[in-house]
């Protein structure tokens, strides 16, 4: 197994222990391999890790419920002492004692979980609809049954593993499955670092709303609450849209194995039909925040064009790319007191021409846009293009008013073999260029709304930021650069030839 990088925690065991448990949930996947291919392997082993913590979070409820009611099956059974009812047929014991029909009893098992907790699990785990379990030809039961004994290995409840290990070590399989299936891991997987810098750059506060209309796995909701330091006021101020179904089942589990309470992801086509209104208008939010599908090809822009939302606010653009139809979401989304907006984008909506021009000039002139962050190519999976953040800002500090902070990251990344990446050190030399607000020759520039107005409302970066000036030499010395670089290669040829004749491998 590939190694995977861990992200950094405090105490060195909670680090340990959830690459311990990573490693056992990734094993699932052996048992599945052959039938199963590798870019369903998510399909059911999610689901079915998230069956079990449901169970095992429930055996210690009950346990616990008992011993407060001395014994009394009544008591203990009322509902407020459970978070989930997990229904006695349904339970994990029941389940490894079937030996026959053992898809059949998982998917009854899981169904009956959503029918006894409608407002919170319904769709959690029917969402998976490309998992078949009931398919012999594919799952015999033996091999169900190898699968649901090695899961029975270890207790996953609270007592055994805290939200953080347990949420942190379903992070790496997810993770996992996105280095599984790269070509189209980007819909559902952001790398946690550059989450990590577009949640400081928000800077979310204990009891404001937070807000991803293109949540995939539920990562920056979860960074958000992580940021806030788990608050309670955090509860019920969490909200997320995703469009795939089982993908959005995903981000409901993510967050309820990190503790998330009292929030709201739900299902649909955001930029069609966005889910969450209030008065017949679209609700704000303090924080909005997304890495939304790179231009998108027939996204609804004729719908668009007369949107009953307003969200057509600077134009529409073309249905052949729906990068600013989904900027301009976000910006109606944002609170317009206090709204802020930080969104993952290709780096073209900084140039591009046509309809994206004269939105992007609409943009400038609004003077919510904060900073632009240009990073390097490669640090997003599936795509090859080049990223940038957009931070946009309601209430503007009144120094930085009329001005755009200009960052050039495309040279701070750490390389690696398969894909370049950014450290956490690399994204808080990022975030310090921000705050700085400053000149800092070759990386950052703050300039006015007129300098862009000048340069015809491009935010190419290039266009902006003081470069170090090349040291140019004269053709002279250039010439006896080359000649000496010259004689030095024949002189290395006409030794490796030496030692070849020496050795014998090769002759006159």
């Amino acid at each position: 197994m590939e190694q995977i990088e861990l992200p950094l925690f405090s105490p060195q065991t909670e680090e340990t222990t959830s690459q311990k448990l990573f490693s056992h949930l990734y094993e699932a996947c052996n048992i599945l391999r052959g039938p199963i291919n590798q870019d369903e392997y998510k399909s059911y082993v999610t689901p079915l890790l998230f069956y079990k913590r449901l169970c095992d979070v429930f055996e210690e409820e009950r346990m616990e419920a008992l011993e407060l009611a001395e014994g009394d099956e009544e008591v203990a059974s009322f509902a407020e002492n459970y978070r989930f009812v997990v229904p006695e047929e349904c339970r994990w014991r029941k389940l490894r004692e079937t030996s026959e029909n053992v898809g059949v009893a998982i998917v009854n098992a899981m169904n009956g979980i959503e029918r006894a907790n409608p407002d919170t699990l319904s769709g959690v785990f029917s969402s998976f609809d490309d998992a078949n379990w009931t398919d012999k030809t594919k799952l015999s039961d033996e091999r169900l049954k190898n699968l649901v004994e090695h899961m029975s290995k270890i207790k996953v409840g609270n007592e055994n593993y805290d939200a953080d290990v347990m949420g942190d070590s379903y992070e790496f399989l997810i993770k996992k499955f996105a280095d599984l299936a790269k070509k189209n891991a980007g819909e559902f997987y952001t790398p946690r670092t550059i989450v990590k810098l577009l949640i400081m750059l928000l800077n979310p506060q204990a009891g404001e709303t937070v807000y991803d209309p293109a949540c995939g796995t539920g990562g920056m909701l979860i960074e958000a609450i992580r940021y806030m330091k788990g608050s309670r006021l955090s509860y019920g101020r969490i909200y997320g849209q995703e469009k795939n179904l089982a993908t959005s089942a995903i981000a409901r589990m993510n967050l309820f194995l990190h503790d998330a309470r009292d929030f709201r992801v739900t299902q649909g086509d955001t930029l069609r039909s966005p889910n969450y209104l209030e008065g017949g208008a679209l609700k704000t939010f303090d924080c909005v925040v997304a890495n939304p599908p790179f231009s998108l090809k027939n996204w609804g822009a004729d719908q668009f064009s007369s949107d009953i939302y307003g969200r057509n606010l600077w134009g529409c653009p073309t249905d052949s790319n729906g990068d600013f139809a989904w900027l301009q979401h976000m910006v109606k989304s944002m609170n317009p007191e206090k709204g802020r907006c930080a969104v993952v984008l290709p780096q073209g909506v900084l140039f591009r021409c046509g309809k994206e021009k004269q939105i992007r000039t609409e943009l400038v002139k609004s003077d919510l846009l904060e900073a632009v962050i240009t990073l390097t190519s490669g640090v997003f999976y599936s795509t090859g293009v080049s990223a940038c953040i957009l931070f946009l800002n309601a209430a503007k500090r009144h120094e930085h008013k009329g001005r755009v902070c200009l960052i050039d990251a495309s040279r701070i990344y750490t390389p690696q073999r398969a894909q370049n990446i950014m450290t956490e050190e690399d994204i808080q030399k990022v975030f310090s260029l921000y705050t700085d607000y400053k000149d800092v020759l070759e990386y950052s520039q703050i300039v006015t709304l007129k300098e862009i107005e000048d340069k015809d409302y491009t935010l190419a970066i290039n266009n902006y930021i003081e470069k170090k000036q090349q040291e140019t030499l004269p053709p002279a010395e250039i010439r006896r650069q080359y000649f000496e670089a010259y004689q030095a290669m024949l002189a290395a040829e006409e030794k490796m030839k030496q030692l070849l004749q020496e050795g014998g491998y090769v002759h006159e």
